[in-house]
């Protein structure tokens, strides 16, 4: 994006107002209206066959599919945002109970799930694969060197140990020296 191409400032104070949905009062302003609008949404089946297929498909999670759904209707100025979040465990559920009904095994989007040992394997083994490329060494090169360790020679233990020669001291100069009182 070029420099010239950006909005100016106040440019939006030159279209007409509320020319956009959510600049006008929303339609629907009761949070059980709003849940029984999305419920019937969503239970058209073509609506319900392509959230599933999404979730199953592209492996969002419930809560990101929620939130979706939620934004939408407050950007085409069904609901506000608030009755949105009022909404939202209940649209949730709904999708999560479609999900279990057809069979569907998809995240709920709530619970920090942690890193599974083989996936941090396979990122370990992805960075170590491009560190061989970059000091181009082969992997079984690097195997190899691994079987195969190099020993550093130990000096000999018999050695006696090297004295540094004696320093002698020279007398102190200067303002602050002063000889022995």
């Amino acid at each position: 994006m070029s420099m010239f191409s950006a909005p100016i400032p106040g440019q939006s104070l030159t279209t007409p107002p509320k020319n956009y949905a959510w600049e006008r009062p929303p339609e629907i302003v009761d949070p059980e209206q709003a849940i029984a609008k999305h419920l019937d949404r969503l239970s058209d089946p073509e609506m319900l066959d392509a959230v599933l297929n999404t979730l199953e498909f592209t492996g969002i999670d419930i809560q990101t599919m929620t939130k979706g759904i939620l934004r939408g209707a407050v950007a085409n100025g069904v609901h506000s945002i608030d009755v949105g979040l009022i909404v939202a465990p209940v649209v949730h559920e709904f999708i999560k109970q479609a999900a279990k009904t057809f069979g569907l095994e998809v995240d709920d989007g709530f619970e920090d799930k942690p890193v599974k040992e083989k996936e941090k394997q396979a990122v370990i083994a992805m960075k170590a694969r491009k560190m061989m490329e970059k000091m181009d060494v082969s992997p079984k090169e690097a195997v190899k060197e691994i079987k195969e360790p190099v020993v550093a020679e130990e000096p000999p233990v018999d050695a006696p140990p090297m004295e540094a020669p004696p320093v002698e001291a020279e007398p102190a100069k200067g303002l602050m020296a002063r000889g022995a009182v």
